[in-house]
């Protein structure tokens, strides 16, 4: 379960290094660990979450323990409650046909992030599917939900927040058709 209101995320070029930074991330801070796994290109992910002071020094434990290891990273404080709640969620619910969907598509599980907690936090939309790199190659996308002025608003300001080096596409469907809404 993510806690917050505050994430970090350490991303690795080596699998082996990832699992010790996890272990002294939740050794030096009382943060929870929500991901801490390998993740493609044969990179590793550890993802933690607890109040902003506690992910801060974790942080900077797990910088260290890194070291050159260290290929991206992340911290977002007060983070949308939104993020959160799709790091917790097992499952996806059910999509609505009157609703509108919003694909952020991203070169990094960082700017993946980055991008999901901003739109959240511009306009009213919720988060459908938050994948981090798992069998994308590095990349990271988001799915939004929400009314389709409040999808539009929320890929604008990611739009305007993450640079062209890292987003690769946003996409709006203003009515999804009921066959692609079960294949999400």
């Amino acid at each position: 379960m993510a806690s917050g209101p505050a994430i970090g995320l350490l991303e690795l070029q080596s699998i082996a290094r990832g699992v010790t930074v996890a272990d002294a991330l939740v050794k030096r801070a009382a943060v929870q660990l929500v991901l801490n796994r390998p993740v493609s290109p044969g990179k590793h992910l550890v993802l933690c979450s607890g109040e902003v002071g506690d992910v801060e020094e974790a942080m900077l434990t797990g910088r260290a323990q890194a070291g050159s290891s260290l290929c991206d990273e992340l911290l977002l404080t007060q983070v949308h409650d939104e993020v959160l709640d799709v790091l917790r969620r097992k499952t996806k619910p059910p999509l609505s046909e009157d609703l509108s969907i919003g694909i952020l598509e991203t070169l990094s599980a960082s700017s993946t992030l980055r991008g999901a907690d901003a739109a959240c936090k511009a306009a009213e939309v919720r988060i459908h599917e938050l994948r981090l790199c798992d069998g994308l190659g590095g990349k990271g996308f988001a799915i939004l939900i929400g009314e389709q002025d409040m999808v539009e608003a929320a890929l604008s300001t990611v739009e305007r927040l993450l640079t062209p080096g890292l987003l690769l596409s946003v996409e709006l469907i203003a009515r999804p058709h009921p066959d692609l809404l079960l294949s999400l």
